[in-house]
């Protein structure tokens, strides 16, 4: 089978014990399990290590701009730091990485770990092995995944999971079109109320900007599917990393 005869599908993972919430896209009460950063006070400021090629610098300098309109957090583009074929995470901080992770199926993944609620630090990857094909060389796919990878390092779910169905002109939703209308290439309203929900309460301690760790790019490293699409595909992961810790994988279908 040729690369573009395989769906694509984004990826979003976090080092945790889960709390798994669908999203309501009327009440938008899409928050990821109640994870958020620990910080004493808000605004605060969120570092993007760019690690990614000139190709994602608009995509990476526009989901940037798009969060920090958020009443509660800044986002600031800073020099990566890592190599983006592994894209370790580094404490404080999300680092966003592209590269050719192979025709694996996915064109995205978002990975987080956690300290009870708390996000310590988190990744993106962003998968050329796809988007150098033209089917996802778009604007509008680019700033899609890009928008909405980061947008889970922050602890925001899906608004909806539905792909066939009218876009609800955020980032945050599954489409397989992201142009729309309306597109679907940037936060709505919606979002940011869910993040001023998030991070309402103020915390004693601060994860942002204070041991790296590798993600896992294989679905055979995802553990076991627990819940599954309407044709039976997983869309749901759960793996046992012991010492009462967890990673869940979340997976949103492509169309080819």
């Amino acid at each position: 089978m040729t690369p573009i005869g395989r769906k694509a599908w984004y990826v979003v993972a976090a080092a945790a014990i889960p709390a798994l919430f669908l999203a309501s896209p009327a009440s938008a009460t899409h928050s990821w399990g109640g994870y958020h950063w620990g910080r004493t006070a808000n605004p605060f400021t969120l570092k993007l290590g760019d690690n990614v090629t000139g190709a994602w610098d608009t995509d990476l300098a526009a989901a940037s701009a798009d969060w920090s309109i958020s009443t509660v957090f800044d986002t600031a583009i800073v020099a990566g730091t890592v190599n983006p074929r592994n894209c370790k995470a580094t404490a404080g901080m999300v680092q966003v990485c592209n590269s050719k992770y192979g025709y694996n199926g996915w064109l995205g993944i978002a990975q987080i770990w956690l300290s009870g609620e708390h996000i310590t630090q988190g990744v993106t990857k962003l998968n050329d092995s796809y988007f150098n094909l033209a089917t996802y060389n778009t604007t509008e796919w680019r700033q899609m995944v890009a928008c909405q990878e980061i947008g889970h390092t922050f602890g925001l779910d899906h608004q909806d999971v539905n792909q066939t169905n009218t876009n609800l002109g955020t980032c945050m939703d599954y489409t397989n079109n992201p142009s729309g209308p309306p597109a679907n290439t940037a936060p709505n309203t919606h979002d940011y109320e869910e993040l001023a929900v998030i991070y309402e309460h103020l915390d004693s301690t601060t994860t942002v900007s204070s041991a790296s760790a590798a993600m896992a790019n294989n679905a055979n490293d995802w553990g076991k599917a627990v819940r599954f699409t309407k044709d039976g595909k997983g869309r749901v992961f759960v793996k046992d990393l012991g010492a009462g810790r967890q990673m869940v994988t979340f997976v949103t279908w492509a169309p080819k």
